[in-house]
């Protein structure tokens, strides 16, 4: 596995990242969408917010649980913040087959533009068994931002 560095250099070398991704991991899918919030940004001091909205899908046929989030920020700097803990926006959602959950939430970066990726860990209900779900890589930008 690359470390944090070797990634964004690898992604320097790639296409710009959408501001969307989507993933399958385990029969469970995760949708992910980004926005620029210019209303919470102030990029004259460094500061910009983005709101990003979340779809995670169920498509196997195990119900399955959303135990803990872990999310790497990285910045145009390559400054990298990580991100944990229990659940999704306060709740740890259980899916049923066919069932999806959304959630918007927001992160702050330091510079215009940015790469967020994580994983959900997850547990069949059923079996027991803990699983990690992949979130692939988005771009957070501001709109205009030449890249």
């Amino acid at each position: 596995m690359m470390d944090v560095q070797a990634q964004m250099r690898h992604y320097r070398n790639q296409p710009m990242h959408a501001s969307s991704s989507e993933a399958v991991t385990n029969n469970v899918r995760v949708e992910v969408e980004s926005q620029y919030a210019p209303d919470h940004s102030q990029p004259f001091q460094n500061h910009w917010f983005f709101h990003y909205t979340v779809k995670i899908t169920n498509e196997g046929e195990d119900t399955v649980q959303v135990i803990s989030r872990h999310w790497w920020v990285t910045d145009a700097t390559e400054q990298t913040d990580e991100y944990t803990g229990p659940g999704v926006v306060g709740e740890q959602p259980v899916l049923a087959p066919g069932e999806s959950f959304n959630y918007t939430s927001g992160c702050p970066l330091k510079t215009s533009t940015g790469v967020m990726r994580g994983t959900f860990s997850m547990v069949s209900t059923e079996t027991g068994d803990h699983f990690d779900v992949e979130i692939a890589p988005f771009a957070l930008h501001e709109p205009y931002t030449v890249h």
